[in-house]
């Protein structure tokens, strides 16, 4: 009886260890999905009862409604040019921090705050930056002859201001590839200069092939958060002007908490994950292609040795 006590204790201990984490699982991410789904399939108005429609949601979102459409393709577009301008400005300051000059903590320090701004913050310091009459950037156009446009008035010109804002934030991008990258024996670098290889060689040589698992974690979770994108389009723009800027995911918060119909705002948010979903898969069905894995690398010179 003491031994199976005891092995009782051995067995409950790790499970109560992560108890929290399963307790905050199932109410707050397993709960609310599973629920949400099932709101999918109802008229769940938020102030009266509910009736069961099936399909009806979808239907109408495919059909019948035309801000659907363009709210998805405005957010293609955000997700196309935002994904690799925050990858490339991300992977430049990450090398950047890699260089061996004075006050370099100092640089990185400043590169990685914006990441820990609130999205609030950084919405009213993009708005003064961006304001036609006083902003800074028109100001600095201004003293190089240029004629500064109207950044969050002007739709030709409100999602590229976005785009800009948004790439404010790449800080923590920033230091996973910069850990990456020091991971990288210095070895291999001296290997290169000694056959001649200048730093472009060695950028595109060796630290881009060997960061790749990196590139593709951050590639995957840039796509992730270009569907996610609220706070800083409701506060910069407001989905304006002439809606230029009506992000899904904006969209689908309207749906939900302005007109209160939480059935269809559900079915928004479940076609929004079954995007995301594809175009991750998609992103993971290429990657053999072109990520690199050093254990697969290994894995092959030992078979090349054993056939030879």
């Amino acid at each position: 009886m003491e031994m199976k006590k005891k092995n009782f204790i051995k067995t409950a201990t790790p499970y109560l260890f992560i108890s929290p984490w399963i307790f905050g699982f199932l109410a707050f991410t397993l709960g609310p999905l599973i629920l949400s789904l099932v709101m999918s399939f109802f008229d769940w108005p938020l102030t009266s009862e509910h009736t069961f429609i099936g399909l009806g949601n979808y239907i109408e979102m495919f059909t019948q409604d035309d801000q659907f459409w363009k709210s998805l393709i405005i957010s293609l577009k955000y997700a196309a040019i935002f994904v690799p301008l925050n990858l490339i400005l991300a992977l430049f300051l990450a090398v950047l921090i890699t260089q061996p000059v004075r006050g370099v903590k100092i640089y990185r320090t400043i590169f990685y705050i914006p990441a820990v701004i609130s999205g609030v913050a950084i919405s009213i310091i993009w708005s003064w930056i961006l304001n036609s009459d006083y902003g800074v950037l028109n100001y600095l156009l201004s003293l190089i002859g240029i004629e500064g446009p109207d950044w969050l008035v002007d739709p030709a010109w409100a999602l590229f201001a976005v785009i800009l804002a948004s790439a404010f934030g790449v800080g923590t991008m920033m230091l996973i590839f910069y850990t990456d990258m020091k991971n990288i024996s210095p070895e291999i670098y001296e290997a290169a200069s000694l056959d001649g290889a200048g730093p472009v060689r060695k950028f595109f040589s060796i630290t881009l092939p060997m960061i790749t698992p990196t590139l593709l974690f951050n590639l995957i979770t840039s796509i992730i958060s270009s569907f996610q994108q609220v706070t800083l389009v409701m506060l910069l723009t407001g989905g304006g002007p002439l809606q230029s800027t009506y992000f899904y995911g904006l969209m689908t918060y309207n749906n939900a908490f302005k007109h209160h119909k939480m059935g269809y705002a559900s079915a928004n948010a479940w076609v929004m994950f079954i995007i995301i979903l594809l175009l991750t898969a998609l992103v993971f069905k290429s990657s053999s292609a072109w990520v690199f894995y050093e254990s697969e690398v290994k894995a092959n010179k030992k078979k090349g040795g054993k056939k030879a």
